[in-house]
């Protein structure tokens, strides 16, 4: 790999950071009873709202409907993803300095398979939430589930819910397109160089 090449793989890896520094996703929720909305932010190691009492009016809402109260204490996955992520971003700068094309490959499909399980994840927990309703529920709607949306928007009785990816997330795709293309331009300038090679070669 060029020195071009290394800097792509180290720029993938430390974007990884954002992770740390943003929410990886949002969920908005709108309702009667709080019309202004509220706004649930999904981080890397932690669950919060977007300001003070957020969560704890999620979770009087999710009580009038027989839903889980949300804790980050019931999702142990936050407690290991941060060591994920750096492990992700320390394996990152590390193949830059070996400068091995196929690594910065690997890396890529790696970090593509852990998004592709996290996002499977999260879905699991939303149906979990949505459908694993108690029976003792103020409000009860025969056969009616609550699962929020993965992506978009979906109305639920006289809710409104929307789920959008966050800055943090942007860390996740900055770092795929990023090592990606250290791959693709580290090999294309192999190809180039053998191409070349073989033409002298003939000569």
């Amino acid at each position: 790999m060029k020195a071009i090449h290394r800097v792509l793989m180290i720029i993938a890896a430390l974007s990884l950071g954002l992770l740390f520094m943003f929410p990886m996703w949002k969920i908005y929720l709108k309702a009667p009873q709080y019309p202004e909305g509220l706004e649930l932010h999904i981080w890397v190691n932690k669950l919060a709202g977007s300001s003070e009492g957020i969560l704890q009016n999620f979770n009087i809402l999710n009580h009038y409907i027989g839903m889980e109260p949300i804790h980050a204490e019931s999702f142990a996955e936050l407690k290991f993803m941060p060591y994920i992520v750096i492990f992700f971003m320390i394996t990152g700068v590390l193949i830059a300095l070996i400068g091995k094309r196929n690594f910065a490959g690997a890396w890529a499909g790696l970090l593509m398979g852990a998004g592709a399980a996290g996002m499977l994840d999260f879905y699991l927990w939303l149906v979990k939430f949505g459908t694993n309703l108690s029976p003792e529920a103020p409000i009860k709607v025969p056969g009616m589930t609550y699962i929020p949306p993965l992506l978009g928007h979906k109305t639920l009785l006289n809710f409104e819910a929307l789920s959008l990816p966050a800055l943090g997330s942007l860390g996740i795709m900055l770092a795929i397109i990023l090592s990606i293309l250290a791959f693709y331009l580290s090999y294309r300038e192999n190809k180039k160089h053998k191409t070349e090679r073989s033409l002298q070669s003939v000569a």
